[in-house]
């Protein structure tokens, strides 16, 4: 087993030469090599929640500018701005309407990361204006919107990357190398977890939107509501109409591991089954769900599970991936560990623990203008959020479903290809790219 196995000294010294290509790292291109005209200069679109660390992650970067903040929430926005300001000791332009980014020649990259339901119009909008585009995930709020995203990038010839830092994690990037050298044999199957502790929303109704808060442009491409305190600012993830569940929010960052490790794309059989058993709140997506993406050409599949409340941890996991082979298995814990057991007897084998900075790799390719730099190109993140996409439909139709993967479209089901997509709502539309 040990002349089989890539000891660790061997890859990390692989991985130093960069002989291998999984892991190859883009080079570091030091700001000495630039003048002081090309400082990239960034806004940051949303960032009432995760959109502060995208702020946290560009402010640590040489030679890139935090510029712009721009929030729909006005006293989101001035609070931001004011917090920056004492932290970074400068003032930040303000923005409340995205699009007025997209107009500032000024900028030349932005973060998104606004509810699911805008991540792809305002990726398109940016790509159509010049900007390259940190994606936080998911890449898309159905899968229609992923492939348009993937269609101006290429249109535009813009940088995007989706915002799933382990794809940058050293010790990820070697458990990946792992897999495909055969360290656990034939891999034939992935499985994610997302154990999160979701509790009761209640219902608190419509109300009138608050005087700071811009409800259209916040609703966007969305159908048209009245405003609810139940969405704004985080629980809009369990409303169809701007979130995909836990599957489509927590779950992507384990879909993307899952298909990376197997080494798949989308599926052709999805089943999803699951429901609301614990709380009698207005959330509409599932609390509890389970589903299965079948492979039957490659010999593989995917299970998923998705929990809210109390629950066991899986080998100590309750966020993470495992694969499992015909020598062995891996468990991913999180974004940076994973451990591998060998054999029948679950003998410990190679294992990681390291970080990675999936901003730092995304201003490397847009320095170097080379997408094939990123850890994250915007095509995984649509298989990622696909996957979701896929889970979800299967579930919300109560059935088993069929998918062509090549032409992104269910078999002889009308039905549930409308659910690739949605209508949208003027001026908002998500436009047909190619």
């Amino acid at each position: 087993m040990k002349n089989s196995v890539l000891s660790r000294r061997t890859f990390l010294k692989a991985a130093t030469t960069g002989s291998l290509a999984v892991l190859a790292m883009p080079t570091i291109i030091p700001a000495s090599a630039f003048g002081a005209n090309d400082r990239i200069r960034v806004g940051v679109i949303g960032f009432n929640s995760r959109g502060k660390d995208h702020i946290t992650g560009f402010k640590k970067l040489q030679n890139v500018e935090v510029a712009t903040l721009c929030d729909v929430d006005k006293k989101v926005l001035q609070e931001g701005a004011k917090d920056f300001e004492k932290k970074y000791g400068k003032k930040v332009k303000m923005e409340q309407d995205l699009r007025r980014v997209f107009d500032d020649k000024n900028i030349d990259a932005v973060s998104i990361a606004t509810p699911n339901h805008w991540h792809a119009l305002a990726t398109i909008w940016a790509c159509q204006a010049g900007k390259d585009v940190y994606l936080e995930k998911p890449a898309s709020h159905n899968l229609f919107e992923g492939r348009k995203i993937i269609e101006a990038a290429d249109k535009y010839n813009r940088i995007v990357q989706h915002g799933v830092q382990l794809r940058s994690s050293v010790a990820i990037r070697e458990a990946i190398q792992h897999l495909r050298n055969g360290l656990i044999g034939n891999v034939y199957m992935a499985r994610g977890v997302v154990f999160k502790w979701r509790p009761d929303i209640g219902d608190q109704g419509v109300s009138a939107a608050p005087a700071d808060l811009n409800w259209d442009l916040w609703q966007g491409p969305a159908e048209e509501k009245p405003f609810s305190k139940n969405y704004v600012h985080y629980n809009w993830h369990w409303f169809w109409n701007y979130g995909n569940g836990d599957i489509g929010n927590q779950g992507v960052h384990e879909t993307d591991l899952c298909l990376w490790g197997l080494d798949v794309g989308l599926p052709e059989v999805i089943s999803s089954t699951g429901g609301k058993f614990l709380w009698k709140d207005c959330k509409e997506t599932p609390e509890v769900l389970t589903s299965t993406f079948h492979y039957p050409k490659q010999g593989k599949m995917i299970q998923f599970e998705v929990r809210p409340w109390m629950t066991n941890k899986e080998d100590g996991v309750e966020i993470g991936n495992f694969f499992y082979g015909d020598k062995g298995y891996m468990v991913v814990n999180g974004y940076n560990d994973f451990k591998t057991f060998l054999g029948k007897e679950r003998t410990p084998g190679p294992a990681g623990n390291a970080g990675g900075d999936h901003f730092q790799n995304f201003i490397d390719a847009v320095r170097a203008r080379d997408k094939k730099l990123l850890h994250g190109p915007i095509e995984t993140g649509h298989l990622a959020s696909g996957l979701a996409h896929l889970a979800n439909i299967s579930y919300r139709l109560g059935r088993s479903l069929n998918f062509d993967p090549v032409k992104e479209q269910f078999i002889n089901d009308n039905t549930a290809n409308l659910m690739l997509s949605r209508p949208y709502r003027a001026p908002y539309i998500v436009p047909n790219v190619v």
